[in-house]
């Protein structure tokens, strides 16, 4: 496995003004960005790096040689930042230095496609031959699947840091994922968030998503909603352990209750959130995520919690119950088959992904458009493994093929805003936060049968 681990620089004297960067290299890191940079440093000392990449700019070069002199001081590291132009931040000629309220009212129309169709975004460009057309977001997607190629066979089996920038740092996770640019706006990228990747080999082989845009070693809980959001966010649960997780036995349907250690990462979630200002909380109507819900409402008393059956685990039939290798032995090659095209198994007298699919969805609509309705703002939802899975794949336009590419700790915690309604993409703020459980910025929960 190649584990790469994605930052994006500190806070910049253009973010800190809401100007576009772009390619423009006149920004610089603020105190606070070169701050946030040595908390990353010291956040990741515990990480041994074989290369560290970042992109010439010098807002994130800066960023990348801050870490790596944490990294250095606290175990010595040998690893040097090297630059590639792969890692330059997305080319916007037209829009660099303006303030973004300028640029909303400038380039109206422009501005318009950027968020609700990025990938259509074009800009004419001068070059020594004449005008052309320049699509920024798709030339970033291009550059960021250079990146992979490039850098990916170089590496097999190691551990990299890259230090990029809000948009190609977005690029490289969609490219790596297989999330379309028509979703650019649909995952973020915080200064200084911390972003897990591990490769089984290069791109277009599997990987997973451990964690995105971890902020919390910058004493941040979760990353901070955008300007004029007026929508909802919800924050999604997978349930604590299991006694039958621990022992990687499938449960599925079969109404398994938490362990001790369940409860404690129940109990630490809620600490997590205690500060978090919930209006609504829905469950799975099973007993482990019930029981979770009720051990993070603590904080939160008032807060009436309410049940629901769609977003039950996947029913794994005949192999409830059941260890991997008794499933191996009674039903052989299947379990290959889930590991790797989940969407084409059918559970033997169960579910398959596209039924847990349709029922998890609904449950979800709905929960989003009760919230838009009563204008509630923030929301618990604790669900499972499968079915956090499988919302994943919606939240960001995949399909169910993708189930694999998410990383669902138990006790974590990930971020799904609606900021324009069922209507506008959803976006996925952060996704398996597990520093609360221990573990740093690595997942270090037992990952566990479903």
């Amino acid at each position: 496995m190649t584990r790469v681990i994605i930052v994006r620089h500190g806070q910049s004297s253009y973010n800190a003004e809401r100007r576009i960067q772009g390619r423009t290299n006149a920004s610089q890191l603020t105190e606070k960005g070169c701050n946030d940079a040595s908390k990353v440093g010291k956040a990741l000392s515990n990480i041994a790096f074989q290369a560290i990449y970042s992109s010439p700019l010098q807002r994130a070069k800066l960023t990348a040689e801050i870490i790596q002199s944490e990294l250095a001081n606290a175990q010595g590291s040998s690893a040097v930042v090297q630059t590639s132009d792969q890692l330059l931040e997305i080319d916007l000629p037209l829009w660099e230095t303006m303030l973004t309220a300028d640029v909303e009212q400038k380039f109206a129309e422009d501005y318009k496609i950027w968020h609700e169709h990025p990938q259509d975004l074009v800009m004419l460009v001068k070059d020594g031959e004449g005008t052309k057309e320049h699509f920024p977001v798709l030339a970033l997607y291009e550059q960021a699947q250079q990146f992979w190629q490039e850098i990916l066979p170089q590496h097999q089996g190691k551990t990299i840091l890259i230090v990029g920038h809000n948009g190609i740092n977005r690029a490289l996770i969609s490219t790596a994922l297989g999330i379309p640019p028509s979703r650019y706006h649909s995952i973020q990228q915080s200064n200084c968030g911390v972003t897990v990747l591990n490769f089984a080999g290069g791109l277009g082989e599997p990987v997973q998503l451990e964690s995105m845009n971890q902020t919390q070693h910058m004493g941040e809980t979760l990353p901070s909603l955008r300007p004029h959001h007026q929508g909802v966010r919800l924050l999604l649960v997978r349930h604590g352990e299991t006694e039958w997780n621990r022992q990687t036995r499938f449960q599925g349907q079969i109404d398994v209750p938490l362990n001790d250690n369940g409860r404690n990462q129940a109990q630490k979630a809620g600490e997590f959130l205690k500060d978090v200002a919930i209006d609504f909380a829905v469950s799975s109507s099973m007993q482990r995520p019930k029981e979770t819900a009720e051990i993070i409402l603590r904080q939160h008393p008032d807060i009436q919690l309410d049940l629901q059956d769609g977003l039950r685990e996947i029913s794994h039939g005949l192999w409830e119950g059941k260890l991997e290798a008794e499933i191996e032995q009674e039903f052989p090659g299947e379990l290959h088959r889930w590991r790797t095209i989940p969407a084409q198994v059918q559970m033997p007298e169960g579910e398959n992904l596209q039924q847990v699919w349709d029922r998890s969805v609904v449950a979800w609509q709905s929960i989003v458009q009760t919230a838009l309705d009563n204008q509630l703002k923030t929301g618990l939802v604790v669900a499972h493994d499968a079915t956090n899975k499988t919302l994943l794949c919606h939240i960001l336009g995949l399909p169910a093929d993708n189930f694999w590419n998410f990383r669902q700790g138990n006790g974590a915690v990930s971020v799904i805003d609606y900021p324009n309604g069922l209507d506008g993409f959803p976006v996925l703020q952060a996704m398996n936060i597990t520093a609360h459980l221990g573990g740093g910025v690595l997942d270090k929960t037992a990952a566990g049968a479903l």
